[in-house]
């Protein structure tokens, strides 16, 4: 057996101790937390701190051996088989012991219990698992997700009719084609049994803690919400503007692939006497960063998702671990584990999420195609992140971007120019992408928006909202029809 990694430190498969602690609890956290994690290997004989090799005399190391097995055997619940071998290092015997990952999770220290003695490996340290952690490894192993668990309430078949309809008028609002519509069926009582989003007991039909999350149900899940804010910088300092999201879940990812959009630049290629708005990231990528972050987050763990802006990155954080059979690399080529069963299915079915894992390659290449820094996936060990660069670009003395800064590629950006400061200049020289821009792109979507919400929508002063209206207005790029309570706005 070869120690790979041993002259490079501890890290979060490797752990040294210099010789056998008294205590076999001192080491035991970590024969856990290995078990409970992707596996890892615990070396004794080597310091900590320095690296140093101080080994064992060759008469005592298969007593320490025979010692440490059965440490391990005695104390950890389910039991643990470790793999133990004498490794020869710079002429001298160290003791490695690798410990597997375990399929019987939660492991735990048994003199301890389950909810004190449960241990996880988090960035190269062993750490207390926290009691939703233990839960998430309780339902992972009898092959159920939170989602998929029963709630104590009770709704009505006319209920679960209307959970059912605005799923299908929701997945008919994504479709582009009358063709694409006509393909969506319609769903009822029977899907939602098989997707496990509800269950019948008694003649009463109980629905999961799935079903409440995509109706809406805040009040039993107050950290269920997104978090959406624009920083100045690129640190999380000042705050230009924020929101949060709250109600059903599919409504949220709308809400904050909106929010993301009102406030990234806005390119146009002119084509003919047409024009093109262009915005300066793969709107399919925005979308489905925060679909999938919204899907396969942890609704066991606290803290809510947070899509963040900055002047380099759009930057989502997911609540909760990584799956132990995931890493960055498999994530890259596309493998994927469904962590909410009920959810991802009902994503699926209204196309709010495509096929399973491909996600994740498929925003590695529209970057490439945008000409954009490679995306940055990072597991910080309670929390998933993934961050979407920015291009870098000049401008000139008068705001202008420089010719050849702005190259995008294959999804149809070539040509498309951004100015700096969050002002965007098209190809025939006229300023796009301005305040005046953001809310004709907000009128277009909701007609029925008011003046208030403009400026809530977008953080731009009420007093410029008023002002702005009254100039589209008097451009005839507007106009109200109807009375101002009831009326809408006409684009022309």
């Amino acid at each position: 057996m070869v120690i790979e990694g041993i002259f490079q430190g501890e890290s979060q498969f490797m752990e040294f101790k210099e010789d056998i602690p008294p205590k076999s609890e001192k080491y035991m956290k970590t024969v856990v937390a290995f078990a409970n994690g992707t596996g890892g290997k615990l070396i004794f004989g080597v310091q900590d701190n320095t690296l140093a090799v101080k080994g064992f005399e060759k008469d005592d190391v298969f007593l320490k051996m025979d010692a440490i097995t059965n440490a391990i055997c005695d104390s950890c619940e389910p039991k643990i088989t470790p793999n133990i071998a004498i490794q020869e290092v710079n002429g001298k015997y160290v003791i490695v012991v690798e410990i597997s990952s375990g399929m019987q999770k939660p492991y735990y220290i048994k003199s301890m219990g389950m909810m004190e003695g449960t241990f996880i490996r988090v960035s190269g340290t062993t750490r207390k698992a926290q009691a939703y952690t233990i839960q998430e490894f309780i339902l992972d192993g009898t092959n159920r997700s939170f989602d998929q668990t029963e709630s104590a309430m009770v709704v009505s078949e006319a209920e679960v009719c209307a959970f059912c309809d605005n799923m299908y008028q929701y997945a008919l609002s994504l479709c582009t084609s009358e063709e694409a519509k006509q393909a969506i069926p319609k769903v009822g009582k029977k899907q939602l049994l098989s997707w496990k989003l509800i269950s019948e007991k008694n003649g009463k039909i109980i629905p999961s803690k799935g079903y409440l999350l995509l109706n809406g149900c805040n009040d039993a899940f107050s950290e269920a919400t997104i978090q959406c804010a624009v920083f100045k910088g690129t640190v999380r300092d000042i705050f230009i503007t924020k929101k949060e999201f709250s109600g059903a879940l599919y409504q949220q990812i709308d809400d904050a692939y909106h929010f993301v959009l009102q406030h990234i630049n806005l390119g146009c290629r002119i084509e003919g006497v047409a024009r093109q708005d262009i915005y300066e990231l793969p709107v399919r990528t925005i979308r489905e960063m925060i679909a999938n972050a919204v899907c396969h987050r942890s609704y066991l763990s606290p803290g809510k998702i947070q899509v963040a802006l900055f002047d380099d990155r759009l930057e989502v954080t997911s609540p909760g671990m990584l799956d132990n059979d995931i890493t960055i690399e498999k994530m890259k080529t596309g493998l994927s584990k469904i962590r909410n069963k009920g959810i991802a299915a009902a994503f699926s079915y209204m196309n709010v999420i495509e096929a399973w894992g491909s996600g994740i390659p498929r925003m590695f290449q529209d970057a490439m195609e945008y000409g954009l820094r490679e995306p940055e996936l990072i597991d910080m060990g309670s929390d998933f992140r993934v961050n979407l660069y920015r291009a870098e670009t000049k401008v000139d003395q008068f705001g202008v971007i420089e010719p050849g800064n702005c190259n995008f590629g294959a999804n149809g950006a070539n040509g498309a120019n951004f100015g700096a400061n969050g002002a965007n200049f098209g190809a025939n020289g006229a300023k796009v992408g301005t305040d005046e821009d953001v809310i004709l792109n907000l009128l277009r979507q909701n007609s029925k928006i008011r003046q208030k919400e403009l400026h809530e929508e977008t953080g731009i002063p009420i007093r410029t909202v008023k002002r702005i209206m009254a100039v589209l207005q008097q451009k005839g790029k507007v106009e109200r029809q109807g009375s101002n309570r009831s009326g809408e706005w006409i684009v022309k």
